[in-house]
């Protein structure tokens, strides 16, 4: 992982940092280290302490429950908000793991500094990530309700469009693997899925990488979940919002 000095562009990168009193940003900016966000990279592991909590600038990171069988992905982060939303709450070890799906880079903070900063900042830092743990709660409600009830390319077209938001760009890698993962089918039934969105014209899938070739077709094939979890997030930082590309 990369360390170097952050600069205020790096925290406005984050909409959760970007949100903050400039004020509060300075104070916080000698404590964000930042980080390259590498396919894999595990952030935190269930039952085990979390020693970072993370602000993605770009990439995407998975929030995974792991059961019995295969893991399942319960809910995303990007440049939206937090990784490490428990140190905030205040509560135990974590029940999940927390990895990066798709590579990018972020700001890195000690989580014993975190957790001081939150006593500290008067509470705009609180009234903040309040804001984006709502955000998250509309993201897990819809997305269990979404794995129940809706077919597999309506959910797979969601998730491509709220990762290229996060990517800001319409090309970013992916692997079959993650996919089926993210969308707790098997591999097989990626691959359907896959072909048919590219043969509707909305995506090309070559070499572990997607990209986007008509966002706007892909959202007719998504379902509703993404307008609700997207304009959840435009509500909990509006000063930051922009258009789908």
């Amino acid at each position: 992982m990369t360390k170097g000095t952050t600069g205020p562009y790096d925290l406005q990168g984050n909409r959760l940092l970007a949100a903050l009193p400039e004020a509060e940003r300075r104070r916080l900016q000698p404590h964000l280290e930042p980080v390259e966000l590498n396919t894999g990279d595990v952030l935190y592991r269930p039952g085990e302490p979390i020693t970072s909590v993370w602000f993605p600038v770009l990439g995407v990171c998975s929030i995974v429950a792991e059961l019995d069988g295969p893991a399942v992905e319960v809910a995303t982060v990007g440049d939206e908000g937090m990784v490490g939303l428990s140190v905030f709450l205040g509560v135990g070890s974590p029940t999940e793991r927390a990895m990066v799906q798709v590579p990018g880079r972020g700001l890195r903070m000690d989580a014993d500094r975190f957790r001081h900063e939150i006593a500290v900042l008067d509470g705009q830092l609180q009234q903040t990530l309040q804001r984006f743990t709502q955000a998250m709660f509309t993201q897990l409600a819809r997305n269990a309700a979404c794995n129940r009830s809706h077919r597999t390319r309506q959910r797979c077209a969601r998730w491509l469009l709220m990762t290229g938001d996060r990517m800001h760009s319409d090309r970013f890698p992916l692997t079959q693997r993650f996919l089926a993962q993210m969308l707790a089918v098997r591999r097989s039934s990626v691959s359907e899925v896959a072909g048919a969105l590219a043969e509707d014209g909305c995506i090309s899938y070559s070499r572990g990488t997607i990209t986007l070739l008509d966002r706007d077709r892909l959202e007719e094939k998504a379902c509703s979940c993404y307008r609700v979890i997207r304009e959840s997030i435009d509500a909990a930082f509006p000063s930051a919002a922009e258009p789908p590309g």
